[in-house]
């Protein structure tokens, strides 16, 4: 791996994957928010930003997400849903990874190996609820599922050796999920970021398009 852009690097996890990569080696180019202005709910924003990025880039990975948007916390019932809740998971943790592959997959290399990945979470698998609630949430990332599984069909088409894949970082100790942690065991983000390479490192081709774990382990959509 020789280049690599990272999309919310600003964050947790992101900035730990940066970091990461950058031991390797790598030449990362690093987007966010709070550096550049990035606001990947707004296309206009991401056109800006990437128009002037000259690929190829062997990894690109996407960081952002929220569990809690504008105040609201997960919801524990049906009666806490509402419409702005739902619609401002779906934006950033569906709407905006799917501009952002909308307007990057060009830079991936039309020969040779390649990555798409996106931060997804186990929540957002529907065979693997057995809790229910966490409603906004887990829906909005349900549907990144879907949108990364189908740009993996349709990335094939015109880059043969590229992988496209949702990852599940684990509980990592961020902000994110300082209030959530429980009996969940966490890891620093560094020890996440370095979990998420090696799980990249070992991904085929015949891996595309699938849902895995921060251990490698396939995910039930």
């Amino acid at each position: 791996m020789r280049k690599a852009l990272v999309i919310g690097a600003s964050g947790g996890i992101g900035s730990a994957l940066c970091a990461a990569l950058e031991a390797r080696g790598v030449l990362v180019t690093a987007l966010s928010r709070t550096q550049d202005g990035l606001d990947v709910t707004d296309e206009t924003s991401i056109e800006a930003t990437v128009a002037g990025l000259e690929g190829p880039y062997d990894l690109i990975f996407v960081a952002t997400g929220a569990l809690e948007i504008n105040g609201a916390e997960p919801e524990k019932t049906i009666r806490d849903v509402t419409a702005q809740a739902m619609l401002d998971q779906f934006a950033l943790n569906c709407v905006g990874p799917s501009l952002i592959f909308k307007h990057t997959h060009r830079l991936l290399p039309r020969k040779g190996r390649a990555v798409f990945a996106a931060l997804s979470a186990r929540v957002g698998s529907i065979a693997d609820n057995g809790l229910g609630g966490w409603y906004a949430y887990r829906t909005a990332k349900a549907a990144l599922n879907q949108m990364l599984h189908s740009s993996a069909i349709e990335l094939a088409r015109s880059r043969k050796e590229a992988i496209c894949v949702a990852l599940h970082p684990g509980t990592v100790e961020t902000k994110f999920t300082q209030k959530y942690v429980g009996r969940h065991a966490a890891v620093p983000p560094a020890v996440a970021a370095e979990n998420l390479l090696t799980v990249i490192d070992h991904l085929t081709v015949n891996d595309t398009g699938q849902f895995y774990d921060w251990a490698g382990k396939p995910v039930p959509w």
